[in-house]
């Protein structure tokens, strides 16, 4: 569970004298309400455990102070997923995002994320370990293959309950403002439900299920990419758009210089490699402007995006 500003690890607030117990915000509950138009509404892309970098950013753009509180008032932040692997700190990110929920929440505003095939993976790893299953390699585990992709010994050191918990629980996609917001640049999401309310109780009740193999299916499904790149691109996102909501898709997952050619990856190899590449310097809108990538590749040559919604001109 997450723990609220001021609160100890158990949740109870600190000080003198007898502690006793306070209500709790934690943004794994379902059904949480969320007011619509509050304040301005900020999207954040792959964050891969690079905390320093998260909380460079966050700060530049005004959404915390100096010691990495909120500091956006009524202001909505919603991260795309892929908050850990590859970089140093995966579990400081997720105790980042956590404990801002809590005091976004107290302000008056919200900071809200959305599952990633990396929470995913992490999940598989520390549930399933090296309980094989079937890849298009062969036989498999989530174990071997999170670690393939960048994952964290000291990460998984440091993975508590409440990690897992928070991860399993995260919703796969919103609409805020006329966006449709997810992780993956895939169309996967039609095979679970023909709303988002539907997708989001059908990913997380299997979750729930505890099943190695309907994790791992949900793993491969969300690692597929690129649905919006190419000439049908536009068509692919307008069918999600028909039958989720919104005028735009707004995803991570696919580095942008994956996504505009100038790094020569391809649907299979982008996820899991690193390398030198272009600069990027903000979103990228694409498939006639009805799809905005916000993965600026910070394990590359790019950097980690936060951005207000609409874009600035």
């Amino acid at each position: 569970m997450t723990q609220g500003a001021g609160e100890g690890p158990d949740g109870l607030q600190g000080g003198d004298g007898p502690a006793a117990p306070v209500p709790r915000y934690t943004p794994t509950e379902r059904d949480l309400p969320v007011i619509e138009g509050a304040g301005p509404l900020y999207v954040v892309g792959d964050v891969h455990g690079y905390l320093d970098e998260l909380r460079a950013a966050l700060h530049e753009a005004g959404l915390t102070d100096a010691s990495d509180n909120w500091a956006a008032g009524n202001a909505r932040l919603w991260f795309l997923g892929d908050f850990t692997d590859r970089g140093p700190d995966g579990v400081g990110v997720l105790d980042l995002v956590m404990r801002l929920s809590a005091e976004a929440a107290a302000a008056g505003g919200y900071c809200k994320a959305i599952l990633g095939n990396h929470e995913l993976l992490l999940l598989g790893a520390s549930r399933f370990g090296d309980a094989p299953v079937e890849s298009a390699a062969g036989t498999a585990s989530f174990s071997t293959v999170w670690l393939l992709n960048g994952g964290q010994r000291s990460d998984m050191e440091r993975l508590q309950d409440h990690h897992v918990q928070w991860m399993s629980r995260l919703d796969s996609m919103a609409v805020a403002d006329g966006y449709l917001l997810m992780h993956s640049d895939t169309t996967a999401y039609l095979d679970y439900g023909g709303t988002v309310e539907d997708v989001n109780d059908a990913i997380w009740q299997a979750l729930q299920r505890n099943d190695v193999e309907e994790t791992w299916d949900l793993f491969r499904k969300f690692t597929k990419r690129f649905a919006f790149r190419d000439d049908d691109g536009p068509q692919a996102a307008r069918e999600l758009l028909d039958t989720f909501g919104g005028r735009c898709v707004v995803h991570g997952h696919s580095p942008i210089p994956y996504l505009t050619g100038e790094n020569g990856g391809d649907a299979e190899s982008a996820d899991g490699e690193e390398g030198a590449g272009p600069r990027v310097t903000g979103p990228y809108v694409y498939a006639d402007s009805l799809a905005i990538a916000m993965d600026g590749g910070v394990t590359m040559a790019g950097k980690l995006l936060i951005t207000p919604l609409p874009l600035p001109q």
